[in-house]
């Protein structure tokens, strides 16, 4: 899935994780908006969220996903598996255009459209259209500098904004300690 129009970068470093998310949304080649929050705190504060994709998308997956952590009393992995499922057979989930990173301060997972629940190898993973950019920087800063992690998100943000031109500057952060 090709998604374009933003960029979310998840980093972690032991227990603190932090996401960011840019806050443009585009219509083809037009901003609609330059402060978008495309990352939120979910289940009680303790689960960060970050999308790519369609923004009532979004909204339907968060919302879907929220009641997951809910029902499996803030299991991520098991709201994880659970969301994919659902996404991959539900024939309304099915049609959402979307992408979402999920973490809280012991894991990570990607989940997509297609019912992929991805945990990342790395502590570094990102999407969107300038997903790639954010962590190719992200792994540089973090293997070759002392920065904190959000001073490392900051950084990578800032250079993905600078390449992908459905990326800008106005950088939500969520952190996890």
């Amino acid at each position: 899935m090709n998604i374009r129009g933003t960029t979310i970068l998840c980093i972690r470093k032991g227990r603190n994780v932090i996401m960011a998310g840019d806050g443009q949304v585009t219509m083809g080649d037009v901003v609609l908006k330059g402060k978008a929050k495309k990352v939120r705190r979910l289940h009680e504060g303790k689960v960060l969220a970050g999308f790519a994709g369609s923004t009532s998308d979004a909204f339907t997956l968060f919302e879907r996903f929220e009641a997951k952590l809910k029902e499996y009393r803030g299991n991520l992995t098991r709201a994880a598996v659970e969301m994919g499922k659902d996404w991959r057979t539900d024939r309304v989930l099915r049609r959402l255009e979307a992408l979402m990173i999920v973490a809280d301060v012991e894991k990570t997972f990607l989940l997509s459209g297609t019912g992929d629940v991805v945990e990342p190898d790395e502590d570094v993973c990102g999407l969107g259209s300038g997903g790639n950019y954010a962590v190719a920087a992200a792994k540089a800063l973090v293997k070759y500098t002392d920065l904190s992690p959000k001073e490392i998100a900051g950084e990578a943000m800032d250079i993905a904004s600078d390449i992908c031109v459905y990326t800008n500057k106005n950088i939500v952060y969520e952190e996890l300690a």
